[in-house]
């Protein structure tokens, strides 16, 4: 099983000390064991294979946000507890900033949550296969820490070249990666709906012809955050989760 980097880290104080749990007692042996075990699980990373075409999910999840921001669509992943954590890029393209901005860790479904710890990651893509241009875009990939999720590791930096379906970071613990899409994008264009499962690198987003070579990828976050959470289908039992 591929671990993320960093999972050893967390994991290995309650791995060590299960052994010496037992001077204690069998029952905290156990319950130290499975807390190692538990924190690999969370930053397990298997591999995925992303389709032909077609724009992908960044994130494992639900899909809790679906709406129009102005002229532009916004798609959010929600994760709870048991997905993998690990962040792949929806499109290809060339990685131009890197931006870690530091903050609160609200419940990643509240209001309060615009102010919490972000990544932003910027890519220049070549949009000629989105609809009706030609030209360069703009697209927004958000990772968002959450009340659980303390630390956000990007796995890129400015002149990296990434491919569709490639590892852009992951989340410690939680928690929401939003896609805000070029205003070329319409939100009948979408092929997920609030509430449905999709998988990162491999279930298609947003359908489309041909393959996605280079775009660009710019992840201010700040840019629509203030309206984020009135449009989140209710996340359920995840609320206690991020």
């Amino acid at each position: 099983m591929n671990i993320a980097p960093g999972g050893w880290k967390y994991a290995l104080l309650p791995l060590v000390a299960a052994p010496f749990a037992l001077v204690i007692s069998a029952t905290a042996a156990v319950l130290s064991l499975a807390v190692g075990l538990g924190v690999l699980a969370f930053f397990r990373d298997p591999d995925r294979r992303a389709p032909p075409t077609g724009v992908v999910s960044p994130a494992d999840g639900k899909v809790s946000v679906l709406r129009k921001e102005g002229d532009r669509v916004r798609l959010g992943v929600f994760m709870n507890v048991w997905h993998v954590h690990v962040i792949r890029a929806p499109f290809g393209g060339h990685v131009t900033d890197v931006e870690h901005v530091s903050g609160a860790h609200k419940p990643a479904f509240s209001k309060e949550s615009d102010r919490n710890e972000r990544v932003h990651v910027s890519l220049e893509i070549d949009s000629d296969q989105l609809p009706t241009t030609d030209e360069p875009s703009n697209a927004t990939v958000t990772l968002i820490a959450g009340a659980f999720a303390r630390r956000i590791f990007p796995y890129t930096e400015p002149g990296d070249d990434l491919e569709r379906g490639d590892r852009l970071g992951h989340i410690a613990f939680g928690s929401r990666v939003d896609l805000l899409f070029p205003p070329t994008v319409d939100i009948d264009d979408i092929a997920v709906a609030p509430g449905e499962s999709v998988t990162a690198g491999e279930t298609v987003v947003l359908e489309s012809d041909g393959e996605f070579d280079s775009f660009v990828f710019d992840t201010d976050l700040e840019s629509a955050a203030d309206e984020e959470s009135d449009d989140l289908d209710n996340p359920g039992s995840s609320a206690n989760s991020s």
